[in-house]
This record gives C-alpha cells, structure tokens and sequence, in this order.
C-alpha cells in the first residue's frame, strides 16, 4: 500500500477508504470512511497533521502538505478537509481548512491559514492567497481568486453528488482489489 511512516506517525485510515496504489500518504494523515486518494497524489504529513472527512476525494496528481509548529505560531498549519470534498485534479492544498461539501477546481493553488466554509466553489486554476477566508455559498475565480457571485441551487446541490459519485467510483475501485 502506499503508505509511509514519519518518524513515529502513520496514516490512519477510516472503512471503505481507496488509496489508488501510485499514491503517496505518509505521517500523520488521518483519512475518514468512504474517502479516496487518487493517482499519483501526495498527501505529505510529516511536520503536521493532515485530516480528511468522511466521503471525500483527492484527485490524480494533487499535492498535500503543511506547515511546521513554530513558537510564534504554535499549531503551525495542519490541512484539514472536511466532509463530502472534491478536490481536483493536479490542486496544491497547503495548510489549510476546507469546510464541508467544497468544490476545488482543477489546477487550483489554496495556500497557507486560507479558511473555505462549507459549499464553496474554487473555480479551475485559481489561487487562494495565504490568511483569506472565504464566505459560504459561494463561487470563487481567479489568480487571485474573488467571490463572482453566489451558487445557484444547482451548483449547490452538484457539490455533494461530486462526492457521492467519487465514492461510487472508488467502491468499484475496492471491489477490483478485495476480488
């Protein structure tokens, strides 16, 4: 399995969880039920923890990482992703919080202390500068990204089935491997 130790942490993962086998989950990584890891992603927790939800997806080639504990900063900067995220391909997630039911587009760069609340939008190739927080209910664009307008109820509604269609997929994915 793709999993690795860092100094005396190792991932912990919940029931149903896929880890496609060409990705990287190593320390202190806490993975919840029915979540998934997707090619050639890396979820680095060595000088901090990383916590992922329940039902939620890491996609192909996305880079997870964290911030050291410091003195001035004591709990330095974990990365935590909350409940039913999509996160999508090739994204850069670097210490910080995502609330429940989020969307990050492709290509995305979301930087240190940034704070997403629960259903929000990052449309494609946008970058979250470090120490924003974000309003719920809302699509974000850009390189920097700004709030474009709230979410339509179909964009909102879509935030979950993203999710709920990633554990679909990653159960067929578990079927292959327990088979």
């Amino acid at each position: 399995m793709p999993i690795g130790t860092y100094l005396n942490t190792s991932p912990v993962l919940g029931e149903r969880v896929y880890l496609h086998p060409s990705a990287q989950v190593i320390g202190e990584v806490r993975i919840g039920d029915d979540s998934s890891v997707w090619c050639n992603t890396v979820l680095r927790g060595d000088v901090n923890r990383i916590v992922i939800g329940r039902g939620s997806n890491v996609q192909d080639l996305t880079m997870g990482h964290v911030s050291h504990k410091t003195q001035d900063k004591p709990e330095g900067s974990p990365l935590i992703i909350g409940d039913y995220v999509t996160v999508g391909h090739l994204v850069i997630l670097h210490g910080c919080t995502i609330g429940n039911e989020c969307l990050i587009g492709m290509g995305s760069i979301i930087m240190d202390d940034v704070v997403i609340p629960e259903r929000v939008m990052i449309g494609a190739g946008s970058l979250i500068a470090p120490g924003k927080t974000l309003e719920s209910g809302m699509l974000y664009l850009g390189r920097p990204a700004k709030a474009v307008r709230q979410l339509t109820h179909e964009e909102s509604a879509y935030l979950k089935y993203s999710a709920e269609h990633y554990m679909r997929v990653k159960d067929n994915y578990l079927i292959g491997v327990l088979t």
